[in-house]
């Protein structure tokens, strides 16, 4: 039999793990959902090279990828690579010019080198990077969700963020933006659908949101 449903990839933001997608759940009659995960970088590796590596990962055709955060910039790269029915990114940027005036300071000034990622153990301070908010209430879901601890990714990731030179928005991209995100402020935001009151993180507290818009978004 032809499969007939749309296969949705998901990618995580910067250390994270898919668990962050647990509450996303798609009508299973109309959608097939996987889940893409980070893994170490090679030395000297780009992002479009990192983004080549992760599409063979994908084993159909024209799939609808959705990106948060940093996982966002890596499935625009990746819709440049392979056929793509549509990109989603949420919590992200969909060009340079959108990143917040810290981020294109720390591009200049290099001082993001300077950061203590070697306290990547530390999971209130990681978080702090991945996410942009104060875990002391939610420690323990941290813990679960920011994984991938490694100082190599940690820097290489930051450094992919501060220094994306896309310049202008890939076409068939849907943006879904929170009115609150603290990392990137939807001030800097053009063209996205705005979700009241949903932080950098609302992938997960918000989750209930998506499960009731992103049928028709990713059907439109």
């Amino acid at each position: 039999m032809p499969d007939n449903k749309t296969h949705v990839y998901l990618m995580p933001g910067m250390a994270a793990n898919p668990s962050i997608f647990d509450g996303i759940s798609l009508p299973s009659d109309q959608f097939e959902t996987h889940r893409l995960e980070w893994f170490v970088p090679d030395k000297g590796m780009s992002l479009p090279e990192y983004a080549q590596k992760m599409c063979s990962y994908i084993d159909v055709p024209s799939p609808v990828l959705l990106g948060v955060s940093f996982g966002g910039m890596l499935v625009q790269e990746m819709a440049r690579i392979m056929p793509i029915q549509k990109t989603i990114v949420v919590s992200s940027v969909k060009s340079k010019h959108e990143l917040p005036k810290r981020m294109l300071f720390a591009k200049y000034t290099k001082v993001h080198k300077l950061l203590p990622t070697g306290l990547v153990n530390n999971v209130e301070l990681l978080a702090k990077y991945a996410f942009g908010e104060s875990v002391n209430k939610r420690l323990h879901l941290y813990e679960q969700y920011l994984s991938l601890r490694d100082k190599y990714y940690i820097d290489w990731s930051i450094d992919q963020i501060v220094n994306w030179d896309q310049e202008v928005p890939a076409a068939n991209v849907v943006h879904i933006h929170g009115e609150k995100d603290t990392v990137f402020p939807i001030s800097n935001i053009k063209d996205c659908i705005p979700v009241h009151n949903g932080t950098h993180t609302m992938i997960i507290h918000r989750y209930k949101w998506f499960n009731e818009h992103l049928p028709a978004i990713i059907s439109q």
